[in-house]
Formats: C-alpha cells, sequence, structure tokens
C-alpha cells in the first residue's frame, strides 16, 4: 500500500490480509467491548457476571476445549459481538441486473461507450455491509478472501463521478460477490484512503458503511491510516524507539470522517502485522544500499511484542492497481557533517580501504536468508541489479549477492538486534591479557655481531651487527617467528655480554595491537611499560623511531591540519607521541625520565616504573615507635599503601568481609514472590512467573565498605626476633553505620548516609585490606554545618553518638573518640587536637581546592544533565550549549540563564566558525578558537545499528554521523578537556568501529584519552544507567581517571568490562563493585511525594509534607522549596488504566499477575475475556486442565490471524510471543520500594522496552518528578513543554550525580597540573603547550 513503486493490487491488498486477520476479532471489540464473550452454552447467561463488571473478581473456570468456531468467517460462534447481515430492501438488485441500470451510466443512451471498456467498469457504493453464505457480518481484511471464502456485499451502488454517500440517486443491489479482491487506490487528499473491491463484474470504491458495519469497516480504515502514520514517521525518525512511536500515535488526531477519535497502545498491536507488512513493502521497493527501515529500534520491538510473522507474500490477485498509495521518499535526509580536514581525512581513507577490500573478495559478505519465510522462497525477480549479475540471467556472477526482492527481514531484523545486544558476556573466548614480551616468538637472524668500544662497568655503549652499528637508544626491529607477522620493534636502553650477546629491549606497541586495531595508522607506535633481555641475533635491523611533540602553538592548530600523515612511509621510519596501557586502554603523554649521570647506560623507563607500580602495592611501615614495647609486636607510627600513607588515628575503609559486629542482624533472606495457592483459572499466566529473581532488586546488592579508626600500626615478631614487614596489621576501632546497628535498613532510610556511631569494638585486619583513606569527624567538634563539612567531597563522615551492641542503645563517645579524630589529618601534617587546630586546618583547606571553572560548550546538550553536574563539581562553567530540539533547549534556559543557547543544527554553527564568522544569524556571540576549555555532549549514534556492512551506504552514514561533527568540534576549538558520553554499546557498534574511529581522531589530534563503561546507579541515582564514556585531555593536562563507585548496586548491572577484537578491557577502577555508601532506592527516591492520580497534570502542588531519607534533603536542597513542580503523570487509556489497577502491589507483580475477568472501563465498555484455544506445546495444560496458547503457533504451527484477541484484561500479544520472550517479564510491572528503577525512559509505558514503570503502591505510571529524581535532578530544575517533552528531557539526560563525579575527577587533574605548575596563574592564563619534558621530568637514581 505504501510502496514507493506502482504495486499489483494483490501485493497492496493481501497485505492486509494476513494482517487484517489481526483485526476480525478487534473490530467487534471496538464496537462495543461488551462482555468479552457469553460463557459457552454451558454457562451462557449467567446472571451474576456482572459482579465483575462492579470490580468484583469473579473467578471463571476456563474452557477444556476450544469453544466452536464458524468454519468460513472464523468467528466464535458463542460471541455476543457476532452480527448476522439484517437482509436487503425488496427493490434490491443481482448484480448483472444492476450493472445495467441506467442511473449508473456514464453515457447518453445514444453512445456507445460502455462496450469500449478494456478495464472492469467502476462504480462507488455506500451503506455496504460485507458477510458470508451463513450472513455473519465479517471483516474482509482478515485473510479469509485469500483463502478463498467467499464473501458477498449489499449495498446501494452509485456512478463513479458522485461522491455524494447518501443513499440518494444509489441502486439497491444485493448479494454482490463473492469478492475476488480487496485493494486501496491511495489518499484521497492526502488523508483517506481509497478502498475497493473486485468482484466478477465490476470494481467497487467503497464510502459509508450500514450502521450495523460501521465498527468493523472503522478497523479497516483505522489500520490503513495508522500505518502511513508510521511509515512516514520512521522515514524521518530511524532512531526511533517502541514508546517514540507510541508518543507519535497517542498524539496523532484522526482524521475527520473517520469512525475513530483516538490512536491507542492496543491500536497499535492489534494492527502490527498489516502496518509491519506496509513497512516491508516500502523497504522491498528502496536500494539494496538503503537501511531498511524494518530494522529501526521500534520496529524490532512492535515485531517481538506482537508476534508478527516477517517475509509473508501478498498472494497474487487479478488486478493491478490504477492509482498506487505512494507515500513519498523524505528527502530530507541528515544534515552533511560539518568536518575539519583531519576528521574527514580519517574517516574517508579507513572507508575507501574497507570498500576496496570488500570489492576485492567479490562484494563483502554474502547475503544470507532464513529460508523459512515465503520472502526466501520465492524464486529470483530477474530484474535488479543483483539478479543482473547472475549467470543465469546473463551476467558475469561476481557479486554474489542475493536478489534484492528476496532481501529476508527475518535475517535482517536478526542482525540488527544481535548488534545491538551485544554485550561483554556474549562475545567470543577472551584473549589473555598478557604482557606482550611473552607473547612475542622472535626468530634469529644475524649471525655477526661484534662490539664497538670497551664497555663500561660490563656495559657496553655501541654493537656491530653485520654492517650494522647500533648503540644505547637506538630503536630496532625483531623479525617475529611468523613471517606473515610484522616486525617487532624496539628501544635498546642496555647492552652486554652474559655468554651471548645481549641487549635489553623496550618494547614499542603497534597501533594494531591496540584497542584501535585496523584503524590505526600503519606508521604510529606507542609506548608500552613492557621490555625483556634478548640476544642480539635476533635483532633483524636499524630503525628510526620519532617522539612526535606538540607544537608550541597546539590549541590555536586546531582544523588546520590537511594531511593525516606525519610522516613519509620509507618503510624504516615510525613515530610515536603517547604511552599505552593495555589493561585499561589509556593513551597518555609519556612521562619524560632523565637518567643519572652514572645510570645512562642502563636506563630502561619501563623497568623504573614498574618496580614503582610494585612497590606502591606492597605494604610498608616506618616510624618505629620505641616507647612501645611487646615481646610479640613491633609498632609503627606510620603505613603505606598505593602511594596513601596512614597514622594513627586515622580512618580506613575495608572490605565488608573484614570484621564483624556484635549485633546479627537477620540477613535478608532471599523471598520467594510466588504463591502456592493461586486459582490458575483466574490467574491463567501466574505459572510464568518461575523465576524468584526481579529485575530492580537489590537483595543481591553488597554491603558498603567497612570503617575503621586506626588504633595501632604494628607487625608481629618473627622466631628470630626482627618484625614480619612483609604483613604488617592495623587495630582499628569499628564505626558501625545505622543500618549495622539493631535497628537494621529502616535505620539507614532515615539517617544521612556519611553518618556512623562510634564504638569501642575493637578488630584486627591485615593492612594489605585496607582499600583507602576516609576523613569522619566528630560532628559537635565541627566549626562548620555537618552539611556544609558533607558536601565538600565523598569520603566524609561524622558521628554524634557511641553505639552499645550489648544494650542496643546510643551513648555519648568516650573521650578517646573524640580526643583522637584529628590525629593524621593530611598525611601527617595538622596534629592538633581542639578546636583551634580544626579551624586552621579546615581554613586552609578550601584554598587548596580553588581552581578555575573551565570555560565549556555543552554539544546535543538536552535540558542539561551533564553541565549540571560538572557545575555541582565547581569544574566548569557552561557559557555555551547547543540543542536542536526547542523543549530541551528552552529547559536548559531556564535552568542557565547566564548561558549562550543555539537552537540550531551544530553543522551549521560550526560552518560558521570555520568560515570566519562571529556571531550566528540570531546575533549571538560563537565561541572562537582558543575560548573553549572544555567541550562536552552526548551526540545521537543515529543509524549505527544494524550497519553490518562496509558499503556504501555505511560510509555515508558515518560521514554525516553527528559522532563526525562533534570530533570536528573537537578538533577546531582544541579545548584542555574533552568528554563524549553514550549508550553503553556504543563501545560495541560494528565491531567496535565506531569506538576506534573515535579514539583514532582524538589521538591523532595529540589528545590523551581513553573510554570506559560507568553504572549510575554506583554515583548514587537509584537507576540501572549504563553509559558509555570518553574523556581526553589536551598534551600537558593530566588525562582524568574514572571515578571510583560511591555507592553499592546490584552486581547484576555492574558489568563494566569491554570486548574489543576479543580482548578484555576495564576501566581504571580498583574499587571493584564495592562502594562507601550503601545503595540509594526506590523509597529513598520518591516516598515524601504527595500521592497523585492516573493523568495528574497540577504542574505546581504543596509537598505534602517533610523530606524522609538523605536523598530527599539532598535533592530538595538547602533552600525552602514549598512548590512541588512537575508531579504530573501521563494520562493512559481506560483499558490500561483497567489494568494497572489489577496489578498487585507485591514486589515483582506484573502482567502475569492479571485475573482473567470481565471489567467495566472509565469509558463505560467492558472489557472481554481471554480465550484460551491451543494447547500449548511448551507448558502443557494448567492444573485444572485448561488450555494455555491463545494462537495456533503454540502448538507448533503457523499463527492464524483469526486468533487474535483484543480489549482483554490480560493483552493477547504477551502470551502469544511469552515464550520467545522470558515471558514478557516486568510489562506492566511494579517498581519495588527497596529496588531500583530500570534505566529511565524517554516515555514510561507499561509495555515499553522498561516496562516497570508503575508506582510501587498507586495505580499509575511513575510521574516527571518522579523519573527527574530517579536522575539525580534536584527538585528546583526545571523542564519545558507538554509532559511527553518532559519525559523526553529527563530520560535523554546524563544523570547529574553522575557527571558530578566525573567533574570531580577532571577537577584533581586540573589540582595536580597546578600544583606541578607551582600556581594558579599558570593554569588559567595558560592555554598554550607545555611539552612534557617541562612538566614532566624527573631525574631517576635507579638503574638496572
Amino acid at each position: 500500500m505504501f510502496s514507493r513503486v506502482p504495486k499489483r493490487k494483490s501485493d497492496e491488498l493481501n497485505g492486509e490480509a494476513t494482517s487484517g486477520a489481526a483485526e476480525v476479532k478487534p473490530e467487534e471489540d471496538i464496537t462495543e467491548e461488551v462482555h468479552e464473550e457469553k460463557r459457552l452454552k454451558t454457562e451462557a447467561e449467567n446472571p451474576n457476571a456482572e459482579n465483575t463488571t462492579n470490580g468484583q473478581i469473579k473467578p471463571v473456570s476456563a474452557a477444556k476445549t476450544p469453544p466452536p468456531k464458524c468454519p468460513d468467517c472464523r468467528q466464535y460462534l458463542d460471541d455476543s459481538d457476532l452480527k448476522f447481515f439484517q437482509g436487503d430492501p425488496d427493490d434490491a438488485l443481482d448484480e448483472p441486473e444492476m450493472l445495467t441500470d441506467e442511473r449508473l451510466s456514464l453515457f447518453d443512451a445514444n453512445e456507445d461507450g460502455f462496450e469500449s471498456y478494456e478495464d472492469l467498469p467502476q462504480h462507488k457504493i455506500t451503506n455496504f455491509s460485507v458477510y458470508d453464505k451463513r450472513g455473519h457480518l465479517c471483516p474482509f481484511d482478515s485473510g479469509l478472501i485469500e483463502k478463498n471464502v467467499e464473501l458477498y456485499f449489499s449495498c446501494a451502488v452509485k456512478p463513479i463521478y458522485d461522491d455524494n454517500p447518501c443513499m440518494d440517486g444509489g441502486v439497491p443491489a444485493k448479494k454482490l460477490g463473492p469478492i475476488n479482491a480487496w485493494w486501496i487506490t491511495g489518499f484521497d487528499g492526502g488523508e483517506k484512503a481509497l478502498i475497493g473491491f473486485t468482484t466478477a463484474f465490476a470494481d467497487y470504491i467503497l464510502m459509508d458503511p450500514r450502521e450495523e458495519y460501521a465498527s468493523i469497516f472503522a478497523l479497516m480504515q483505522e489500520k490503513i491510516y495508522m500505518s502511513k502514520i508510521v511509515v512516514e514517521f520512521l522515514q524521518k525518525n530511524q532512531d526511533a524507539t517502541y514508546e517514540d512511536l507510541l508518543n507519535k500515535i497517542e498524539t496523532t488526531v484522526p482524521p475527520a470522517g473517520l469512525n475513530f477519535n483516538r490512536f491507542t497502545e492496543d491500536t497499535l498491536l492489534r494492527h502490527a502485522q498489516f502496518v509491519v507488512e506496509q513497512v516491508e513493502s516500502y523497504d522491498e521497493a528502496g536500494d539494496s544500499d538503503e537501511q531498511p527501515i524494518i530494522i529501526t529500534p521500534c520496529m524490532r520491538d512492535l515485531i517481538k511484542l506482537a508476534g508478527v510473522t516477517l517475509g509473508k507474500r501478498r498472494a497474487a490477485r487479478r488486478q493491478a492497481i490504477r492509482h498506487p498509495t505512494k507515500i513519498e521518499k523524505d528527502s530530507k535526509g541528515p544534515t552533511k557533517a560539518t568536518t575539519t580536514k583531519l576528521v574527514y581525512q580519517i574517516f574517508d581513507t579507513f572507508f575507501s580501504d574497507q570498500i576496496d577490500q570488500n570489492n576485492k573478495d567479490g562484494g563483502g559478505v554474502k547475503r544470507q536468508r532464513c529460508g523459512v519465510c515465503e520472502v526466501c522462497q520465492a524464486p529470483d525477480c530477474g530484474k535488479c541489479s543483483a539478479c543482473k549479475d547472475m549467470i543465469k540471467f546473463g551476467g558475469s556472477g561476481r557479486s554474489k549477492q542475493a536478489c534484492q526482492k528476496r532481501r529476508c527481514p527475518n535475517l535482517a531484523v536478526k542482525e540488527a538486534e544481535d548488534d545491538e545486544n551485544m554485550d561483554e558476556e556474549e562475545v567470543l573466548p577472551l584473549k589473555e591479557t598478557k604482557k606482550m614480551s611473552q607473547a612475542k616468538k622472535k626468530k634469529q637472524t644475524k649471525n655477526k655481531i661484534s662490539w664497538v668500544g670497551e664497555p663500561i662497568k660490563e656495559y657496553y655503549m655501541k654493537v656491530r651487527v653485520e654492517n650494522e652499528v647500533v648503540e644505547v637508544g637506538d630503536c630496532v626491529s625483531v623479525s617475529p617467528a611468523d613471517p606473515s607477522h610484522p616486525l617487532y620493534l624496539a628501544r635498546i636502553t642496555a647492552l652486554w655480554e652474559d655468554g651471548d650477546k645481549m641487549f635489553h629491549a623496550h618494547w614499542f606497541c603497534r597501533g594494531t595491537d591496540t584497542v584501535l586495531g585496523e584503524s590505526s595508522d600503519p606508521l604510529e607506535l606507542f609506548l608500552v611499560d613492557e621490555c625483556e633481555d634478548m640476544q642480539l641475533s635476533f635483532v633483524h635491523g636499524k630503525v628510526n623511531v620519532l617522539y612526535k611533540a606538540p607544537t608550541e602553538n597546539w590549541f590555536m592548530e586546531g582544523g588546520m591540519d590537511d594531511d593525516i600523515k606525519v610522516i613519509e612511509d620509507d618503510g624504516e621510519s615510525f613515530f610515536y607521541q603517547l604511552l599505552y596501557d593495555g589493561e585499561c586502554a589509556r593513551f597518555e603523554s609519556p612521562p619524560k625520565v632523565t637518567p643519572s649521570e652514572d645510570c645512562k647506560y642502563k636506563f630502561c623507563a619501563s623497568c623504573v616504573r614498574n618496580r614503582e607500580r610494585e612497590a606502591q602495592d606492597l605494604p610498608n611501615v616506618c616510624e618505629p615507635l620505641e616507647d612501645e614495647k611487646s615481646d610479640s609486636k613491633v609498632f609503627y607510627g606510620l603505613a603505606t599503601l598505593k602511594g596513601e600513607q596512614y597514622r594513627v588515628g586515622d580512618s580506613v575503609y575495608l572490605p565488608p568481609e573484614a570484621f564483624s559486629f556484635a549485633v546479627k542482624l537477620a540477613s535478608p533472606v532471599k523471598r520467594s514472590h510466588r504463591k502456592d495457592d493461586v486459582d490458575e483459572d483466574l490467574h491463567p499466566e501466574y505459572y510464568r512467573k518461575s523465576s524468584d529473581y526481579i529485575k530492580g532488586s537489590n537483595l543481591d546488592a553488597p554491603e558498603p565498605f567497612r570503617i575503621g579508626r586506626i588504633k595501632e600500626i604494628f607487625c608481629n615478631k618473627r622466631s628470630d626476633g626482627k618484625p614480619d614487614k612483609m604483613d604488617p596489621k592495623l587495630r582499628l576501632y569499628k564505626f558501625y553505620r545505622p543500618e549495622n546497628t539493631h535497628k537494621g535498613p529502616k535505620g539507614a532510610y532515615h539517617s544521612d548516609i556519611n553518618q556512623l556511631y562510634w564504638s569501642d569494638e575493637e578488630a584486627t585486619v591485615n593492612m594489605a585490606e585496607v582499600l583507602g583513606r576516609c576523613q569522619v569527624e566528630y560532628a559537635e567538634d565541627l566549626v562548620e554545618s555537618v552539611q556544609d563539612y558533607s558536601s565538600r567531597g565523598p569520603d566524609r563522615f561524622y558521628f554524634l553518638e557511641a553505639y552499645n551492641a550489648k544494650t542496643r542503645s546510643l551513648e555519648d563517645p568516650p573521650n578517646h573518640a573524640r580526643s583522637a579524630v584529628h590525629k593524621g589529618k593530611g598525611k601527617g601534617k595538622g596534629k592538633g587536637k581542639g578546636k583551634a587546630a580544626l579551624q586552621e586546618s579546615q581554613d586552609q583547606e578550601p584554598q587548596e581546592q580553588t581552581v578555575p571553572k573551565l570555560r565549556t560548550l555543552d554539544v546535543f546538550s538536552g535540558c542539561g544533565g551533564l553541565s549540571e553536574g560538572f557545575h555541582q563539581a565547581g569544574i566548569s562553567e557552561t557559557h555555551w550549549a547547543i540543542e536542536m530540539w526547542d523543549p530541551a533547549a528552552q529547559a536548559f534556559r531556564l535552568n542557565n540563564p547566564g548561558t549562550t543557547v543555539f537552537t540550531e543544527d551544530c553543522n551549521v554553527l560550526l560552518k560558521l566558525v570555520m568560515s570566519g564568522e562571529k556571531t550566528n544569524s540570531l546575533g549571538q556571540k560563537l565561541p572562537q578558537k582558543g575560548d573553549v576549555e572544555m567541550l562536552c555532549g552526548g551526540p545521537p549514534c543515529q543509524g549505527f545499528s544494524g550497519m553490518n556492512r562496509f558499503n556504501s551506504r555505511t560510509y555515508s552514514t558515518f560521514k554525516n554521523s553527528l559522532v563526525v561533527s562533534y570530533l570536528s568540534y573537537c578538533d577546531y576549538y582544541r579545548p584542555k578537556f574533552f568528554l563524549l558520553e553514550n549508550v553503553r554499546n556504543f563501545v560495541s557498534f560494528k565491531r567496535s568501529m565506531v569506538l576506534k574511529l573515535t579514539l583514532r581522531c582524538l589521538v591523532r589530534m595529540g589528545y590523551q584519552c581513553t573510554f570506559g563503561i560507568l553504572q549510575a546507579g554506583q554515583y548514587g541515582v537509584a537507576q540501572t544507567r549504563r553509559r558509555a564514556i570518553i574523556l581526553a585531555a589536551a598534551p600537558g593536562e593530566k588525562l582524568p581517571r574514572f571515578p571510583e563507585p560511591l555507592h553499592v548496586f546490584a552486581p547484576r548491572a555492574c558489568s563494566l568490562s569491554v570486548v574489543v577484537d576479543e580482548k578484555k578491557y576495564v576501566s581504571n577502577v580498583t574499587r571493584g563493585n564495592g562502594g562507601i555508601y550503601r545503595t540509594i532506592t526506590v523509597r529513598d527516591t520518591m516516598s515524601d511525594l504527595p500521592e497523585i492520580r492516573n493523568g495528574a497534570a497540577a504542574l505546581e502542588i504543596s509537598y505534602n509534607g517533610e523530606p524522609q531519607s538523605w536523598f530527599q534533603r539532598h535533592i530538595r536542597g538547602s533552600q525552602y522549596q514549598p512548590i512541588l513542580r512537575d508531579h504530573i503523570c501521563k494520562d493512559m487509556s481506560a483499558l490500561v488504566a483497567a489494568r494497572m489497577r489489577y496489578i498487585p502491589l507485591a514486589p515483582g507483580s506484573d502482567w502475569r499477575d492479571l485475573p482473567n475477568i470481565e471489567v467495566r472501563l472509565r469509558d463505560g465498555t467492558t472489557t472481554k475475556k481471554l480465550r484460551y484455544t491451543h494447547s500449548d506445546k511448551k507448558n502443557g495444560r494448567s492444573g485444572t486442565g485448561a488450555l494455555r496458547g491463545v494462537c495456533s503457533c503454540a502448538e507448533g504451527k503457523s499463527c492464524d490471524p483469526a486468533d487474535r484477541q483484543f480489549n482483554t484484561l490480560i493483552p493477547w500479544c504477551l502470551p502469544h510471543t511469552g515464550n520467545r520472550h522470558n515471558h514478557w517479564a516486568g510489562l506492566y510491572g511494579r517498581l519495588e520500594w527497596d529496588g531500583f528503577f530500570s534505566t529511565t525512559v524517554t516515555n514510561p509505558e507499561p509495555m515499553g522496552k522498561q516496562g516497570r514503570v508503575l508506582h510501587p503502591e498507586q495505580h499509575r505510571v511513575v510521574s516527571v518528578r518522579e523519573c527527574a529524581r530517579s536522575q539525580g535532578f534536584p527538585d528546583t530544575y526545571r523542564f519545558f513543554g507538554n509532559i511527553l517533552d518532559k519525559h523526553r528531557q529527563v530520560g535523554n539526560a546524563v544523570p547529574p550525580p553522575l557527571s558530578k563525579a566525573i567533574g570531580l575527577e577532571v577537577r584533581k587533574c586540573v589540582q595536580e597540573r597546578m600544583r606541578e605548575n607551582g600556581s594558579y596563574d599558570a593554569f588559567f592564563k595558560d592555554h598554550y603547550f607545555v611539552t612534557p619534558s617541562l612538566s614532566h621530568t624527573r631525574e631517576v637514581k635507579n638503574c638496572i
């Protein structure tokens, strides 16, 4: 119907056939939605049936055998909605007689017009009904015609030129047909489709139906119009989600004159088969290199949810469509990306090579087929480009591509699904992250080796290998054992003789051995901290390796590189600019180390750094305390571990298993949420709840770290009387958290997350167990408020009372708790015990933390989540933001009135700046080169999913992607810091090619960079949200590390490693899944918000209560705010509202708990009871012997459109496809008070991707403010637009607590750089490069 080329009438029509069947039942549902069904004859007309209508759940025993159906129209004979044709008027004519009536003639009687028709005559019909030979009114689009079921229609026939649908002037006609075909000719004026029948005698265009047939015909019009909406929407929104599509459908007003007034999700699911077939038709007519819209995320979700059968061929029909319906392709494609020359050349070079390689390999990956669907089984068309290349059609046979008309939709959807769902656990066996030296298999190639000169302390400076003289500091190639492998490259750092002539090799790493893989520059090498001793006979020859240092004017050279080549390829020359950490995929500026004079001939920087790391990882003790004597111990005043110093009086983190508490709390037992006494007839889907795992549950979350105060540092004496310094110990005072006391989790809920209780309980632990230091203060000794003290960073705790486990009571802390608290402040500084010393240390602290705020440009800013977190971290000031979607841009303005917000295409703005413009068309000042110190943003990855081949379309998509535009912003402005945020699968798209090319561009620009996956739930929100983050720092800056987790979180959601080219990468995080604070729960997040109803729309209401939890106090803010904004929720349709009302309040409840009953809806209609009509091969029968299948596919057969049911409390589509999709666990699911949100989506829908969106206790979906809190937005944060606009702003945002954690890491780097440079001015004024030789130089006296 919506194809882009004329199609046969048959193709157009039967699309509906299969799908239309989807309507067979539904149309009646929409008509009246009364009595889900009449009971079978045995139960019919039960007078108590109304009880359920009034809300009382009345068990109804399930049918033990399928109810009877009409053998022709396949409708249930016991259905109260089954209608009969009421008969024809007395003067109605048969078809042949009617066609000769003069009222239908286009010509005068003397004109010989009729006989000259080559085609069948065309007329219009009104007041029509369609029925089978038994007189049942039935839909004509449900596949019956295609199955040769005889359908007839009665009507008034009018001439083709008569547009008046009334009966006047019409010829009454009876039993026209049987109908051979039905068809659609196009949209009349763009809104209403013209639908027609073909019989053996004529074509008829339908106008108005009879009153009794109106509800059935309305469904036909509804699905045609819906298909038009869907195809047009997907043309322009290829990254749309299922929720986005629902939003579009629910906000579209149907055209006047149609028999329906709104679209709902039920409408979409009812017509899903037909809609998908229209999308297939649209794709079929597309170019082979054009991305089919069938693989868009929303279509894939719709196909899964509704159980659509792909690849159904439309049955052949006789008539060709005279005026085919055609939706014009949207000619306005993505804006051409504005790129700098450097970024363009990197992408262009890479894709040219890939496309050339594909062409050499014979056209790339051979297209596969599932072999099952009707598309796969159809013959080759012989007309498309692929067929013309086939030998059987006279071609060369080189391309080996399948017929384009046989492009398998099942395979296309599966590929897109696999690509998007790729996760680190699902990848091939991983390569071990071995040291490169262990993996190198070399072969000896040289025999003539002689020393040049005399040795210095047994070490030589030069050696002759064959005819080449090589000296210490030179670079050489080493031959691999496998000749297909490229030469290994190393720097010689020492020469000596030990039986054999030896050298010490400090290895370089080729780009292909890094995460960059095939995207890397073949001439670029990377320093690695790997080295080994080896024989000189392995040396292949001398090579030139140059260090490419950034230029003095690096910051101002953005966008000026004309050539991506750094040096010419002469076969012996290479260059390097960065040090590479292969475990974390970090590219950093190499720290320049200068050996002392006596070590020049045997100095290896790799050995030095590796030794330093090993030494840091081992605990060490210093400053023995002579005045403390013991027969078995030696006491110390200082211990070190991982570069951190610890003294008596310091507080430390330890793993939860390091010590236990005197109070033994009942551990949270994994309770089963399954009930044993369920009435299976009333709750027929409950059996699907076989697993006790509830998505969004915190039951498996670990405990936060233990905290202790160091009382003693000691080593046990060995038998020889000397201390065992390899195993130092700590004697600690234990701190209780509120949840560790007898109050349990309830105590924690009302307490601050950084509040502790002193205890005199002690524990001895190994120093090696210590995970870090923290600061614990007695609150009475603080000279500032607890809030101010706590707000100055994590790792700050306080206590007011001591906990006595024996009496289970709180007491005043003892004097030794209060006096020891200030010892060891600041790594041994400021040991004063009184308030004066504390005042002094606190006065000094803020001065140390004063850092300049970076001038920031936020691209793709949305409503501002990323910037908000950076502002909270005190590291940035967003001067400019770019956001093309106006509601989000307006929201950004509301919250950042001092920011210049550009509401236009980022490509247009960059083009203006690059061409020298100072302002845009609105007169807004554009940031110029040198202005931007930090660049942050999350570019949408439009059209990346499903791109499984490198061809011209893939290239075009990449080349014009917003990722490329964003990288060009970075290249042009050359900010000090760069951040790219995206969905977790950004690192997996297209075999990680998007990630590789992004890093490749940054490396070529000269940036230090790294990537990682962060879980927002670990940084203080009650939500699982994994995000890919790419960080980059300019030369001379410090590359930020990823922040350590703050909160413990569900382990299932914390799998954060990344697999690229079968190698596993981890971020720099050392604490793993541990955290310093407990998990934030749904209860923490929103239990204080007032109760509202479904559809609540008041934009401002009162809080009606005080905050209950730390999170609520924190999110409301310190300033008194009596007004709560945006606590509004979507108004769900009457049917969805009824379903929500019947979802129980117990944790883990979802659609599988729904009762199978009739319910009167708020619109006055009544739902139907779901019929189980087939046996289920997988699940068998219920305990009462009832059937469990709702479609013939449950028996292993193909789906029967006539089995579809609608307007039922249990949505028919869920049991239909549940066996294939984990029983659709979570759809219509309630949040759990003690759990967390699924990833906050842009449109909360009970049957959306994140279906667990119902309030834990109220019968509604979550509100905008509740979603905003799940993202960590303060209550004072404003959103703009209608409710769906606001949900989208919240769902698309980066959680501010996550960006705050990253911002604090950037802040640390700025502080460290300031300390190295010696002044604030050096950082703030200097936007020029300080070479590594200036900023990282140190003299190293260690030698090999």
